[in-house]
């Protein structure tokens, strides 16, 4: 039996995996996410989403040994042909969630899975298209000045205060917040990984 190893400061990604019962640990990594403009937007995510599992591997030793399956995920968010990273400043923010209001995008998650000590992995890319509505400029200042938008691709948190813009969206729900979990379950049994549970909680 294998424990996921999340390489992720995410916060949202941690609640998820909590809240669908799995047990694991985080290993905190730094990775330079630089835009591959050769790649298209479900490869973009995918690469950085492997380049997690690298520097995780790298930077935690305990990761050579058997017994873990090492997680990383990057979600980006496009419109058209343009890709929306997080937010730089208070003008970025606004400039993003002005593209978006109308209009429906992409969420897109890489994730990669990789089992420690060994050579088996999985990489591949899920997207969730989310449509606005309308949105004015004083609710798009008043929203960026509660701090939600800054560390998010496309500057919203659809978990958070930024779900009111979202009208209707076609795909996973946890996909749009960072990560897919249908999909990533779907993964496990494909390649017959058994990962640790939570133990459910006594009545």
């Amino acid at each position: 039996m294998l424990q996921i190893a999340l390489a992720s400061q995410s916060p949202r990604r941690r609640e998820l995996l909590e809240q669908a019962g799995y047990d694991f640990r985080v290993f905190p990594i730094k990775v330079s996410e630089i835009i591959d403009e050769n790649l298209n937007p479900a490869d973009q995510a995918a690469k950085l989403s492997k380049d997690k599992v690298e520097a995780a591997v790298h930077d935690h030793k305990q990761l050579k040994n058997h017994g873990f399956l090492i997680l990383g995920v990057d979600t980006i968010v496009v419109l058209g042909q343009r890709v929306l990273g997080k937010p730089a400043n208070f003008s970025e923010a606004q400039q993003y969630l002005r593209l978006l209001s109308g209009k429906t995008h992409s969420v897109i998650s890489g994730f990669t899975l990789c089992e420690s000590g060994s050579a088996k992995a999985w990489t591949g890319a899920e997207k969730t298209d989310v449509k606005f509505r309308p949105l004015g400029a004083e609710e798009i200042a008043d929203y960026i000045a509660t701090g939600e938008p800054k560390d998010k691709a496309g500057a919203y948190g659809i978990q958070g205060l930024g779900g009111k813009f979202v009208s209707s969206y076609t795909g996973s729900w946890s996909n749009v917040v960072g990560l897919p979990l249908e999909r990533l379950e779907s993964v496990l049994k494909q390649n017959a990984w058994i990962v640790h549970r939570q133990a459910p909680a006594k009545p």
